[in-house]
């Protein structure tokens, strides 16, 4: 089977850890399934002018790399931030037209494996109609949780999930706004994400604070996310601050990634005086992100929404227990208390629930067999279940 991935959210040399998971989930679909993965991921086009250091990485990027032995195509199709979002799909489709084109005559595909609703999405249906085969299309979060509800981006959204050929979420309230839509149901199929247990597993909690530079007699919350207003960490703060008003901030609390919030998280610590309190690492690479979960005694997501958070995942493999909101696909991972505790996203029950957290006797052992219980070499058996279907079904409508 020949597929090409199709998608803006795919790692590369300026951005190593954009959509991880779809790397994860189509690399093990390349190695265990029988099949030929190439990922086509546009980049913004933007001149390599020192104007706006975000902006002129994308012009570092290469036009070919090798990612976990993934061919990785990186054409450039025009963005002109914060306006013309209504036309991206059409800007994505355009600028990578070329590169498909040439790839299908080499080696025709046989599906297009297209990540994010839109504009992704709906770029890869029209590629899908030039090369006349199907398109599988998985949702992801903020495409199907948030998207929606511009007005102009509403009726793009739902042309998406209307015509592609299988749906695909992570999570089951994905998939019903994506049925809510207009979505098929008879053609949608829900497939976590896994975890890759060759690097998220237990390690010597004395070798992993050794690796992160961390005392091995404090107490450690860890938080691992974008630093922007939906995951929660400005709450957060608010929670810790109030405890530590209460003499019961007995621990630390580590903050991964980098994001626009940052300034503003700065201003927050220094202002409740919680600088000894509360550190913000900054970006950690994916494969170095075992030992802070390792170090940790209580990992912390407070998101206004998800899709399935692969933090939550990679702290339970690690055996570490999770205090989270119920957002998307949270609840679908903390089936069970025995993993983890389900919160409301407001300061007073994040202290609440922070505070139990650290005084429950988890079953460590529990929690990391759990954790341990679905990986990607799994995802991708369920992945080429459904792109088969999808052949059959294409082969036999040719057929009649």
């Amino acid at each position: 089977m020949k597929i090409l991935t199709f998608t803006t959210l795919f790692p590369n040399s300026q951005q190593p850890n954009l959509g991880i998971f779809i790397k994860h989930r189509m690399s093990a679909v390349n190695k265990y399934c029988d099949a030929e993965v190439r990922v086509v991921a546009p980049v913004p086009y933007f001149p390599n002018l020192p104007i706006n250091k975000k902006w002129q990485a994308f012009s570092q990027v290469p036009k070919l790399e090798i990612i976990d032995s993934l061919p990785v195509y990186h054409p450039c199709y025009l963005v002109t931030p914060k306006v013309g979002m209504t036309c991206y799909f059409l800007t994505l489709a355009w600028g990578a037209k070329g590169i498909v084109k040439k790839l299908h005559k080499e080696a025709p595909f046989d599906l297009i494996d297209a990540h994010f609703v839109y504009p992704d999405g709906l770029a890869a249906i029209l590629l899908g109609k030039m090369l006349k085969i199907p398109v599988v299309l998985s949702a992801r979060g903020t495409d199907i949780n948030l998207y929606p509800q511009f007005r102009l981006i509403n009726p793009l959204v739902k042309a998406a999930v209307r015509k592609a050929d299988h749906l695909v979420s992570v999570c089951r309230s994905l998939q019903d706004m994506m049925l809510d839509l207009g979505g098929d149901p008879e053609r949608a199929a829900i497939i976590p994400n896994g975890i890759d247990d060759s690097i998220f597993k237990r390690i010597p909690k004395s070798e992993a604070r050794r690796v992160a530079g961390i005392d091995l007699d404090q107490r450690v919350m860890l938080v691992v996310g974008a630093l922007i207003e939906r995951k929660g960490i400005h709450i957060l703060l608010e929670s810790l601050t109030s405890l530590k008003k209460m003499g019961r901030l007995d621990f630390t609390t580590y903050v991964i990634g980098k994001g626009d919030y940052r300034p503003m998280l700065e201003q927050q610590i220094a202002t409740s005086g919680l600088h000894d309190k509360v550190k913000l690492v900054g970006e950690v690479a994916n494969e170095n992100l075992r030992y802070w979960y390792n170090s940790a005694n209580l990992f912390f997501l407070g998101s206004s929404r998800e899709g399935w958070p692969n933090v939550v995942s990679e702290a339970l493999a690690c055996g570490v227990p999770v205090v989270a909101t119920g957002a998307n696909g949270t609840p679908e991972i903390l089936k069970s208390s025995d993993y983890g505790l389900i919160v409301e996203r407001n300061s007073e029950a994040f202290a609440e629930a922070i505070v139990e957290g650290f005084r429950k006797e988890w079953d460590y052992d529990k929690i990391y067999q759990y954790g341990q219980s679905r990986s990607w070499r799994q995802v991708a058996s369920e992945v080429r279940d459904v792109f088969d279907l999808v052949l059959c079904r294409t082969k036999g409508r040719a057929a009649v």
